[in-house]
């Protein structure tokens, strides 16, 4: 064979090695795609106080491990247990002011019922009175007081019914549904709650982080101040558009950690994003602003897929959030699931290289 020949057949095989390759490229691309943009994401908590105060003790270090309800840090709880004093000597000064207003409720219907007494004599006499007019035994001046002394005897009556209404009013309804001791459980309550609030405690099982809390710092509500990385635990894989067109919630899929190198975890699908941040748009009054490109071929879109492990789920729990991963996905069965699998039993041992 002369040296143009092997050059020729060498050709040969490096086309034919080649249009093999790109054959498979476009065959995985869509049967069993893959990506190396995959990352255990687990949720963090930003911790900052309810309520403001000076930070009394700090019961944690950072990167600790802490079960839900362990406590985190405390304020200074004086402030707090001296408001609670004050919420109770006011919810027990409103019981005494319906006391007084319930005893002047009885004076102003005892009131009452002597000045209906007392209208009620001057409404007789006011008839006798008149009886006596009409046969002219008493004098029109008589008459005159007589009436007088009655409407006056009437518009007492009218003026402590008055009174007894505007002590009523005043005084509210009886029991729970009185405003004034209503409102004043209320106060007790959220003084109770602000103390309650000066003892920060885990709201989850993680690991504390980012630990900016120190005894004698003052620390002012809502600002965080540390973060608690939880156990619970997801995994998310970046793929182009295209390669899930064949994809269902459900399929299979095998995970590659970088951090276990040499093993292969075996996942299912269990959620795809509804869109990416480019997809949406602000409403701010601007309008809208059309991105300009020169480029034939674009980059192509990304979609976010969720994933759970099927196989040693607690190994989640080990790794930190953002630890990086490569993900096989299964979408059909046949040839496709076995090559898939030795793509990623490839990727699995490549890790031990890189």
């Amino acid at each position: 064979m002369t040296p143009d020949q092997h050059f020729a057949r060498l050709v040969k095989v490096a086309l034919i090695v080649f249009a093999l390759c790109f054959a498979y490229f476009l065959a995985a691309d869509l049967w069993m795609p893959m990506t190396p943009q995959a990352r255990v994401m687990h949720p963090v908590v930003r911790v900052a106080p309810q309520v403001d105060g000076r930070v009394a003790t700090v019961g944690v270090a950072n990167n600790q491990h802490v079960e839900a309800g362990e406590s985190l840090f405390t304020l200074d709880r004086r402030p707090y247990r001296l408001a609670v004093e004050d919420a109770e000597l006011a919810l027990e000064e409103a019981r005494r002011e319906n006391a007084q207003l319930d005893a002047s409720i009885a004076a102003a219907r005892a009131t009452l019922a002597a000045n209906r007494a007392d209208a009620e004599e001057l409404e007789q006499e006011m008839t006798r009175a008149e009886r006596l007019i009409a046969q002219h035994s008493i004098s029109q001046q008589d008459y005159d007081q007589i009436r007088a002394n009655a409407q006056a005897a009437r518009a007492q009556v009218q003026a402590a019914q008055a009174e007894i209404d505007a002590l009523q009013a005043e005084r509210g309804g009886q029991n729970d549904d009185n405003l004034r001791l209503r409102q004043a459980r209320n106060a007790l309550a959220k003084a109770r709650l602000d103390l309650k609030y000066a003892g920060v405690q885990a709201d989850t099982s993680g690991t504390v982080s980012n630990l900016q809390v120190s005894v004698g710092d003052y620390a002012k509500a809502g600002s965080p101040m540390l973060a608690l990385v939880s156990d619970d635990a997801d995994i998310i894989a970046d793929f182009r558009e295209k390669t899930l067109r064949s994809l269902q919630q459900g399929d299979a899929a095998s995970v590659i950690f970088d951090a276990y190198p040499g093993r292969v975890f075996d996942a299912r699908v269990i959620g795809r994003d509804a869109g990416v941040k480019d997809g949406q748009l602000q409403a701010d009054g601007s309008l809208a602003d059309p991105k300009s490109s020169d480029r034939w071929v674009r980059d192509a879109q990304r979609q976010r897929l969720h994933l759970e492990l099927e196989e040693a789920p607690d190994v989640l729990a080990t790794l930190p959030t953002g630890a990086r991963a490569s993900v096989q996905l299964h979408p059909v069965g046949g040839l496709a699931a076995v090559l898939g699998a030795l793509q990623a039993r490839l990727v699995s041992l490549i890790h031990f290289i890189y």
